[in-house]
Formats: structure tokens, sequence, C-alpha cells
């Protein structure tokens, strides 16, 4: 394929976001909007990384911080903490979390679901006493309120 080729090409949704990410996660530290055009290559303008970057920003998915007249960027987290930031936006998005996460895990493949359950019950011995009077407390509230 020719650059030519690859500039023909239209980008898909977010595909630029995912290569900006993947730049900033392959940094040994905080760096440039023209490190990151640098590295990913292709005729992309200055100006069309630096409004990744801030798209990037407004969505928590990097954090910048101020270095001379410019900023220096880095990825707020790896990929599944991310992925997990993606997933909580969501859940806020919506009026009924108990509906999104039901459906959710119902969704979940046999394996996934016994992943959850063992990562949710690691979180339990964590929190100890705390985390089992967080749920009677909760569904004190249910019943108190009849949902």
């Amino acid at each position: 394929m020719t650059d030519e080729d690859r500039r023909a090409r239209r980008r898909g949704q977010g595909e630029l976001e995912a290569q900006v990410l993947a730049a900033l996660r392959n940094a040994a530290g905080p760096v440039t909007a023209g490190w990151v055009r640098e590295r990913i290559g292709g005729a992309l303008a200055y100006t069309t990384v630096v409004t990744i970057l801030s798209r990037l920003y407004a969505k928590q998915s990097v954090t910048r911080e101020r270095a001379g007249r410019s900023f220096v960027w880095t990825p707020a987290a790896d990929e599944a903490g991310l992925a997990a930031l993606r997933m909580r936006k969501v859940l806020d998005g919506e009026p009924d979390r108990g509906a999104v996460l039901a459906s959710f895990v119902t969704a979940l493949s046999p394996d996934d679901e016994r992943l959850l359950r063992a990562l949710l019950d690691g979180a339990d011995s964590v929190d100890g006493v705390a985390a089992a009077d967080g749920v009677a407390a909760a569904d004190g509230a249910e019943a108190e309120t009849g949902d």
C-alpha cells in the first residue's frame, strides 16, 4: 500500500485515538504532540494530533502537564484501566444502573462469570466485614422501599 493509498483510506471511528493511545503507552514517559505525530507516521497534521490528544484529555483517557508553552502527554491508565473507564462512563450515563449491570452480567460467558465472581469474592475478603455490611445495608434499603 502506497502513502497515497493510506491517505485516501478513511480511518474508522476511534482508530486515530487508538493509534495515539498506543503511541503514548509505548513512550518511556510524558511526550509532546510532535513526538506522538512522528510515531504514528503518515501525513497527519500537528494540529490533528493536538485535537485528538485534547479529545482524549476531555475523556480522561490521557493526562497532560505544562512544559513551556505546550503540554506533555501520558496515558491515564493501561489498556484495562482505559476500558474500565469507558465502561464506568457508559454506566454513569444510564438512569437504571441495576438494569444495565444485570443485563451485562447475564450476557457473560460462563468463564467470564467465574472470573467476575472470583474478583468480587477477592474484593469481599479485602474489605472484610465492611463489604458484607454494605451488601446487607443495600438489601435492607431495597426491602424498605419495596424495590
